[in-house]
């Protein structure tokens, strides 16, 4: 063998095959009980109020609250309508805002994407010719 030939290194690639990085997954969407729980928070911690305060006024446990909250329970509709009537909100109110956390997230993630669907608001902007 020659000199030349010892000294040259084969190289073995890591994926044989691709040529270019797999495009990175979809994000996943949001928890519904994520974000419901995120509403709650924020809206007690604007009030200043503790934990034990709201979880006594809405007559549910400190510790469901607490797990609500932080998104680890499912919330019947009744639970969280007592959370929200504690906190000076409707059901309504809570759901709603949860939804605009919804639209804001996701929009970040899809711009370009979206359409509106028939019969709905439009919020886009429309240029005329």
């Amino acid at each position: 063998m020659s000199e030349e030939a010892t000294n040259q290194a084969r190289v073995i690639p890591l994926r044989p095959g691709t040529a270019r990085p797999a495009a990175a997954p979809p994000p996943k969407e949001p928890l519904l009980r994520d974000l419901v729980g995120d509403v709650l928070r924020r809206e007690r911690l604007a009030q200043e109020r503790t934990l034990k305060d709201v979880a006594d006024e809405a007559r549910i446990s400190m510790p469901y609250l607490s797990e609500v909250e932080r998104g680890r329970k499912e919330a019947s509709s009744e639970v969280l309508a007592a959370a929200a009537h504690a906190l000076g909100l409707g059901l309504g109110d809570l759901l709603g805002r949860a939804q605009g956390e919804l639209v804001r997230i996701t929009s970040r993630h899809s711009v370009g994407s979206r359409r509106a669907a028939p019969g709905s608001s439009y919020d886009g902007l429309c240029l005329a010719a």
